[in-house]
């Protein structure tokens, strides 16, 4: 998956299971369209410091993308909350954050202003971060992107309460290495949403759009469709424009109905390995393509070796998006 961070102008969230028959029946637009993608629950994090207030903040050990638990023993829940305890603080505040799954305690003296006082730290409300688009279906305006779900920083399934997504378009790429997977760095196209999120899960994150996506509808293939063998996914790793890109199905994994590794996959393309090394963060999302079918959505990378990959089955998605 793309890592998240906060929204700025670059960036480095009853159940009706389908038959197969259904599904198979179903012509849906593939995506390969770069999104930014804002989750919003209930964590606040530290997005950055002020450059004239945040120093005692900074000196005090608060880092960006800490998540405030809780600041002089009141839980942090929203921005608000956190104006709320330092209203009412008397000098020294005390914070419990969770860095890399760990509480950390921190004291910070804040900054005393007309308007009360400060922390000197700009804070988000969930995550955000850049994604692919899987598929659109033009009858209900739904759309799917990522294949697998977004993580709050305790590392479990963010709760969505309310999400956006926004045109987006890729400025750079850093190439995936051994080691070291690459990734996806995208700017805002516009700063009005594209579509509305009302669903994070383990196989994807879905929503409505308020504007249409465009291309060919294709028929959604079932998961016994999928055969070893060539295939193609449709990503955008350069400005705005979707490519098609080559690849090879290694193994299938029909069983895997919810961990988003229906499918081994490997990059043959030399334009993509020439650009992205392989899979990086940002290209989750992207549709697989074989024999004419919408088949499924990339979704993990080796870490080992960004060539290869997992990918999930398109009815498993379509069965979570219901």
């Amino acid at each position: 998956m793309k890592k998240f961070i906060s929204r700025t102008p670059i960036f480095i969230l009853c159940v009706w299971l389908l038959s197969v028959s259904v599904n198979a029946a179903r012509m849906l637009i593939p995506g390969g369209q770069v999104v930014a993608l804002e989750l919003g629950d209930n964590t606040v994090t530290v997005a950055a410091f002020d450059e004239t207030m945040g120093a005692a903040a900074r000196q005090a050990g608060l880092k960006v993308g800490d998540h405030i638990l809780s600041v002089n023993g009141v839980e942090i829940g929203s921005p608000d909350d956190v104006r709320y305890a330092l209203d009412r603080a008397e000098g020294t505040v005390k914070l419990t954050v969770l860095r890399n799954k760990k509480t950390t305690k921190i004291q910070i003296d804040p900054q005393v202003t007309q308007d009360g006082p400060k922390l000197g730290v700009y804070l988000k409300q969930g995550i955000t971060g850049v994604g692919t688009v899987t598929w659109y279906d033009p009858d209900s305006k739904k759309f799917g992107t990522l294949g697998h779900g977004v993580n709050n920083p305790k590392g479990e399934l963010l709760t969505l309460t309310s999400g956006s997504a926004y045109d987006a378009t890729v400025v750079s790429v850093r190439k995936g290495a051994c080691g070291n997977p690459g990734q996806l760095l995208g700017a805002l196209r516009g700063s009005e949403p594209i579509g509305a999120l009302y669903k994070n899960t383990n196989r994807g994150v879905f929503g409505r759009a308020v504007k249409d996506f465009t291309g060919e509808p294709l028929p959604v293939g079932a998961g016994k469709d999928v055969k070893v063998g060539p295939a193609t996914i449709r990503s955008t790793v350069q400005g705005d424009k979707v490519q098609e890109y080559s690849v090879e199905i290694l193994k299938i994994y029909p069983n895997a109905s919810g961990a988003g590794r229906n499918m081994l996959l490997h990059i043959t393309d030399p334009a993509l390995l020439e650009i992205t090394g392989g899979i990086v963060q940002g290209m989750s999302g992207s549709p697989i393509i074989q024999n004419g079918k919408l088949i499924g959505a990339v979704t993990h990378v080796l870490v080992n070796d960004p060539t290869t990959g997992y990918g999930i089955f398109i009815e498993n998605m379509l069965d979570a998006a219901a």
